[in-house]
């Protein structure tokens, strides 16, 4: 039976959790993931985790969070007068924003805290600096 190498496509079904039990994201009651292994297209260790796989096969690997999405950057929050937050927009922890850059592109900020005079914006991926838990099935091999 082949192994899953580097070039392969592949289909997998996952379920992605915390040490704490936490999901926070499963292919459950939904199509298998589909990617080409080492393409670049998924983080590094789940790349890794699932190279020498056989269809069928069932697997549970561990990322830390250096191959995943890489520690927490304290560069990534900054602080807003509350003032200076836009109107009709009711400032609350865990909204999701989206900012306009001035080169035209867009940043994917969450609100991280709010107190009487400030708003604290988070650009960080919400999994950086988490350690990562993934069930895997390898469905498909081409």
């Amino acid at each position: 039976m082949s192994t899953a190498k580097s070039g392969d496509a592949v289909r997998i079904h996952y379920k992605g959790r915390l040490h704490d039990g936490t999901v926070f994201d499963s292919s459950e009651g939904r199509e298998p993931l589909a990617f080409t292994l080492g393409s670049g297209q998924v983080i590094p260790g789940f790349d890794s985790g699932v190279e020498g796989m056989e269809v069928g096969e069932l697997k549970t690997i561990e990322i830390p969070c250096a191959a995943a999405y890489g520690p927490a950057d304290p560069n990534a929050i900054v602080q807003v007068a509350i003032d200076d937050f836009p109107e009709g927009v009711a400032p609350e922890v865990g909204l999701p924003l989206q900012l306009g850059m001035e080169d035209g592109g867009s940043l994917q900020v969450v609100i991280s805290d709010v107190s009487d005079e400030n708003v604290t914006l988070d650009a960080n991926h919400p999994l950086a600096g988490k350690d990562l838990i993934f069930d895997l099935e390898l469905v498909e091999l081409t």
